[in-house]
């Protein structure tokens, strides 16, 4: 069950460029029963490497800014590894709830039209406190953050949304290592399934390329709209169930 979820997961990352890698975690957690601290971390290492393997696709088409992208990474770099410290003072329950937050924040980011409001003038402070926010995420819960650093590429440097998109991903696996590394310093200890990483990441590469063929011959903003519902009932199950532990 759980090889054929990272095939899902890896299908609607390459669908949407964006959002299989917030599946991830639940898999790991509710179908998997690994430790949540455990699956937050190998998380982080199946996000960053599919995320590698998706930015080969978009950059052959251009659509993947790198200096961009190593230059916001440098910005996420401290934040993310921060959020792996942090991490250590929460229990797993705690990462949960932030988790299943952060979810129902992305289903927002889902349901919107598409339509993207750039804004003309910003500061570098508000620069680099997006980019700290999207870090922080990142360290402290195993999830990538497309659905933040996309908006921000696109807000923030005036990217057009292909380039945004491809860029992400390059972003996304820059940050997913580096808290991957910054989990396993911090919480030494850690039982870590390396194996089952590589069979996961290959499937859900596997899926990234399935959903990348798909993605012209399906309507993505009503895939988009119906994952967007699904990530609104996936949070609400993990508040109430965590709740009633």
């Amino acid at each position: 069950m759980a090889y054929l979820l990272a095939l899902i997961a890896g299908t609607t990352l390459g669908l949407l460029g964006g959002g299989g890698s917030i599946l991830v975690v639940p898999i790991l957690v509710y179908i998997v029963k690994v430790d949540p601290k455990i699956a937050i971390t190998m998380s982080l290492a199946i996000v960053g490497l599919t995320g590698f393997m998706g930015t080969f696709r978009h950059y052959k088409n251009g659509n993947v800014l790198v200096k961009l992208a190593f230059q916001f990474g440098a910005m996420t770099m401290l934040s993310t590894y921060l959020g792996t410290y942090l991490a250590k003072f929460l229990t797993g329950q705690m990462q949960l709830f932030i988790f299943a937050g952060i979810m129902l924040l992305a289903s927002i980011s889902m349901l919107k039209n598409g339509k993207e409001v750039k804004i003309k003038n910003t500061s570098n402070l508000t620069i680099f406190l997006a980019a700290s926010v999207v870090g922080i995420v990142t360290g402290l819960i195993g999830v990538g953050g497309g659905f933040l650093i996309v908006p921000a590429l696109v807000n923030f440097f005036h990217v057009d949304m292909k380039k945004a998109v491809g860029t992400s991903l390059l972003i996304i696996a820059i940050n997913s290592l580096i808290g991957f590394v910054g989990n396993i310093i911090n919480s030494p200890g850690l039982e870590i399934d390396y194996q089952f990483i590589a069979i996961f990441t290959a499937l859900a590469i596997v899926g990234s390329q399935i959903g990348s063929t798909l993605t012209h011959k399906l309507p993505q903003e009503k895939l988009k709209k119906i994952f967007g519902y699904f990530l609104i009932v996936m949070g609400a199950f993990m508040i109430i169930r965590e709740t009633l532990l």
